[in-house]
């Protein structure tokens, strides 16, 4: 029992490392921020391979992980992100607060979505990486306009039911899959850990795997379809 205890309070503390990246925001240290939304993702990424190897749920069911889990990936997937994009002036200034409103609207709806997550191992809807979104929005520096369209864009797809896949639980590629992860999230990481500087073909670079995850996304969406 004491090990569940110790994997849901490793979850837990994604809230925790959820506010002091807001802190560090609202302090005006974005890279900080980043790098605590970063440590936060490496929790979220490795807590369900815990919990279910230590079979958490049979020790201890009277804690609802995934339902902790959730609330979580809420703070640190959607909200905290949002406050970032909406504090460091990503957005057009008359726009922002109803912007950075529409991704906490959205996200409401998408992880309340009793289909947000499949039984085969998908998730429905864009799966609100907020927190990708917002680093990515930061380091390219495009205009105001064009970062409110990509952010709206995205919004909608929150409710388009198209399958996005889970990389450490997908059924097929799965390991090709982790190990483009790995090798992204060390390029994520580079990336961060340089700010303020943008210099070097980097984020280009890092984009192949957000590509690659889209792309086959919708390639087995098409075939799950097909052969439903």
């Amino acid at each position: 029992m004491t090990a569940a205890w110790l994997v849901h309070i490793y979850t837990a503390s994604g809230a925790v490392l959820g506010l002091l990246s807001l802190v560090a925001v609202t302090a005006g240290d974005v890279r900080r921020a980043f790098l605590w939304l970063f440590v936060a993702l490496v929790v979220d990424a490795t807590d369900g391979w815990l919990a279910r190897r230590l079979q958490t749920a049979d020790r201890l069911p009277s804690i609802d992980g995934a339902g902790l889990d959730n609330v979580v990936d809420y703070v640190t997937y959607v909200f905290v992100p949002a406050y970032l994009i909406h504090a460091t002036g990503l957005l057009p200034a008359g726009a922002s607060l109803a912007i950075a409103g529409a991704v906490l609207l959205a996200s409401a709806y998408g992880f309340s979505r009793t289909d947000a997550k499949t039984a085969d191992h998908f998730f429905t809807g864009f799966p609100s990486y907020w927190n990708v979104v917002a680093l990515y929005l930061y380091l390219a520096q495009l205009s105001a306009w064009l970062n409110a369209a990509i952010v709206l864009v995205l919004c909608g797809l929150v409710f388009w039911r198209i399958r996005y896949v889970y990389p450490s639980r997908m059924p097929v590629w799965r390991a090709a899959t982790l190990a483009a992860g790995f090798a992204w999230a060390a390029l994520v990481l580079w990336l961060i850990w340089r700010l303020p500087d943008r210099s070097g073909p980097w984020l280009l670079a890092s984009l192949a795997f957000p590509v690659y995850y889209a792309a086959l996304s919708f390639v087995l969406t098409g075939g799950s379809r097909r052969t439903a």
